[in-house]
């Protein structure tokens, strides 16, 4: 994605460019599903209500995530978008949930399928628009490092699945006349957004507790201090180690010692540690890094009782 693309293509706008396409595939899916009065494609325009409903709360989440830090959030409020893609995974659940109980009422007591050709029109008419959407997010999703962005995009992917397979489904049931595969085409669309509803809420949930950085991620940050790290003879002159991360929502956070010669003075350790949050902050742009000085002969405790206090 260029620079001029991913200042365009903001959360913010993405976001709200998702709230309207959901109101339009809401009024796509509902028509589709009022002129043929199939449960799978009620089912379909179900889903498209939770896309609606997490798109509005995922709009409100990245807005809050975007405020500057404050006196109250001293570290920010990156983590608003991790609420976002918890919610969107409950509501993805309960619309599951939802149409496993209408496919099940509908499956003992099959109904036939009217105007089997305008309903299909209209249902892939709204899964281009969600298919061409959800593209545009992943791009800016992984540009902007934003869990919200993916969290909408894999939930406009899946509606697109779920168009598909409701699309084949009402098509086998109009060249077949098996009425009952219109409601277990509903119950496997269902089953499949369940499981993308459970993902989504688990990687929430690693989120808020500080999940460490993704492993490339790591391997960026190891190989810049690596830069730093130096010998004489057989003494480091410089080391690093108590290296911790975390990440919330965009940013990254790093924690790390940083041993050097007992004998340097503060001035020289002081430009030493600002070349070493430089190279960071460049290989691992976003990064925010607190890099404590410590003489090489001087080791910091961790694990003690005390600590857990």
């Amino acid at each position: 994605m260029s620079f001029l693309a991913s200042r365009f293509l903001t959360p913010q706008r993405l976001l709200m460019a998702s709230v309207v396409v959901a109101l339009i595939t809401i009024t796509l899916k509902t028509l589709a599903w009022v002129i043929t009065d199939s449960v799978g494609l009620l089912s379909d325009a179900m889903e498209s209500l939770v896309n609606l409903a997490a798109a509005t709360f995922g709009l409100v989440m990245v807005t809050i995530a975007a405020r500057p830090a404050d006196e109250d959030h001293p570290y920010g409020h990156h983590k608003a978008e991790y609420f976002s893609s918890g919610f969107e995974g409950i509501l993805i659940i309960v619309a599951a949930l939802g149409i496993m109980w209408v496919a099940t009422h509908r499956l003992f007591d099959p109904q036939p399928i009217e105007q089997v050709g305008w309903g299909l029109a209209l249902s892939v008419a709204s899964s281009v628009l969600n298919g061409l959407l959800a593209w545009v997010m992943f791009g800016a999703a992984r540009q902007h490092r934003s869990i919200a962005l993916e969290a909408d995009a894999k939930h406009l992917v899946t509606d697109v699945w779920t168009s598909a397979g409701v699309v084949i489904g009402i098509a086998l049931v109009h060249f077949t006349g098996w009425l009952w595969l219109d409601p277990l085409v509903a119950m496997a669309v269902a089953a499949n957004i369940l499981k993308e509803g459970v993902h989504l809420i688990w990687r929430s949930s690693q989120g808020l507790m500080d999940e460490a950085v993704e492993p490339e991620i790591m391997a960026d940050i190891q190989e810049a201090l690596a830069g730093f790290a130096s010998q004489e003879g057989e003494a480091a002159i410089i080391r690093f180690d108590h290296l911790s991360t975390r990440k919330a929502g965009q940013r990254r956070f790093l924690d790390v010692h940083m041993h050097m010669p007992a004998a340097w003075s503060l001035g020289r350790a002081a430009a030493v540690r600002a070349s070493v949050e430089q190279a960071l902050m460049s290989a691992v742009p976003g990064l925010r890094a607190t890099i404590q000085l410590l003489p090489s002969d001087v080791e910091a405790h961790f694990g003690d009782e005390r600590d857990l206090i």
